[in-house]
Parts: structure tokens; C-alpha cells; sequence
């Protein structure tokens, strides 16, 4: 599957919020949205009115770039959304949300989102025992995240579970940072989803 290889800042600065792209340094005097905040490009600084248009776009956009998909595999997950019963916007949050590489970043076993997709893509984490190297697996209720044998895979995750220590697990996720496993005890729900998108505009774009 593809994936964007540009600079993370720009794609924080053309949102004109923090995407949280490179995980803790997001937090410090260095991240770029703080010492820039206006979009990049040439023509930054000229003033336009955005439409209607625009908007529904950004909100688009900023969800894409958060999970770290591209436009065909996000359309897949808002056809999927909109076949299963209930709330659209709520479903396809949850679907995204249930990408082992986002388990595996909101367990704080890695420093950012692509260093989560790195370790999966590698083959480091075994979901009920099996060995599971793709992305985008589904996680469902239930499921056990644990380690591969090697101990730079051990080395590797305990690292980053003791600078994320400080970071919130969320409600549906059950994370041991002694035996770094993580448990699916429940499937995530809209209040659960800490990141400030108005689903209902991404509905309303991705619909037409």
C-alpha cells in the first residue's frame, strides 16, 4: 500500500493544527506548527476566503493524514462505514481506529504513527500468537497484542511504552506496560476518538 514520504510539519501547518505526525517531538519548542503557524508555500500569507467547498475538504483531509491513509483505501472505509448500521461519521472513525498500527501507537508502544507502521510492516507484533505484518488489520474485541521473540523488538517497544508513559490509554484498549501486551476489551466508540474532526462535514464531502 501506498504512503506519503513528504515532510509531516507541512501537512500540520496546511491543517493549521497538530496532526501529532511525529509523536512526542509534537510536544516540544521545535515543532515546526509553533514557530510557523501559517501554510506552506509561497503564497502563505495571502488571505482567501475558504467556501463551503473548502471546508468539508480540510475536515477530509486532516482525517486522512492523522491515520495515515490515502484516498482509494479511505474511500474503502467510508463505503464499508456507510453499509454498517448506525451513525456514518461514528462508524468510520471506529473503523480507522481499529488499524493495528493505531493500536499499537495508542498502546504507546511507538513514537509516532509511521514508526507504529514500520514495527508492524516488520512483522514485530503477534496478535493472538499469530504474526500479523499488515497495517491495516482489523483488530476486534477480544484480540491480544504482544511481542515478537526478538529482544530488539523488546528493546525497541519498552523504549518507547517509557517516554509515552505519560500518555492516556484509551477506554476500549487494556495495555500491561510490564508485559507490554495490549487487549482489545471493547470496540471504540465516538467519545473514545480524542482527535477534534467534525465527521459529519467528512460525511457530507465523501457522500457526493
Amino acid at each position: 500500500m501506498a504512503r506519503y514520504t513528504g515532510n509531516k510539519c507541512k501537512l500540520c501547518r496546511r491543517e493549521g493544527m497538530k496532526l501529532f505526525l511525529k509523536g512526542q517531538r509534537c510536544f516540544i519548542e521545535k515543532c515546526a506548527l509553533s514557530r510557523r503557524d501559517y501554510p506552506p508555500g509561497v503564497h502563505a500569507h495571502r488571505r482567501s476566503k475558504i467556501t463551503d467547498y473548502g471546508l468539508h475538504l480540510r475536515e477530509k483531509q486532516k482525517l486522512k493524514r492523522i491515520y495515515g491513509v490515502l484516498e482509494r483505501q479511505f474511500r474503502l472505509y467510508f463505503k464499508e462505514a456507510e453499509r454498517m448500521k448506525g451513525n456514518t461519521g461514528a462508524n468510520l472513525l471506529a473503523l480507522l481506529e481499529r488499524r493495528l498500527d493505531n493500536v499499537v501507537l495508542a498502546s504507546g508502544f511507538a513514537y509516532s504513527r509511521n514508526h507504529a507502521r514500520q514495527l508492524v510492516n516488520h512483522g514485530h507484533f503477534r496478535v493472538n500468537g499469530r504474526r500479523v505484518d499488515i497495517a491495516s488489520f482489523r483488530v476486534r474485541p477480544g484480540d491480544e497484542l504482544t511481542l515478537g521473540p526478538k529482544e530488539n523488538t523488546k528493546k525497541l517497544v519498552t523504549d518507547a511504552a517509557e517516554i509515552n508513559k505519560s500518555q492516556s490509554v484509551p477506554e476500549w484498549l487494556e495495555v500491561s506496560k510490564e508485559t507490554l501486551v495490549s487487549k482489545v476489551v471493547a470496540l471504540p466508540k465516538r467519545e473514545n476518538i480524542p482527535h477534534p474532526i467534525q465527521e459529519q462535514l467528512v460525511v457530507e464531502i465523501c457522500s457526493k
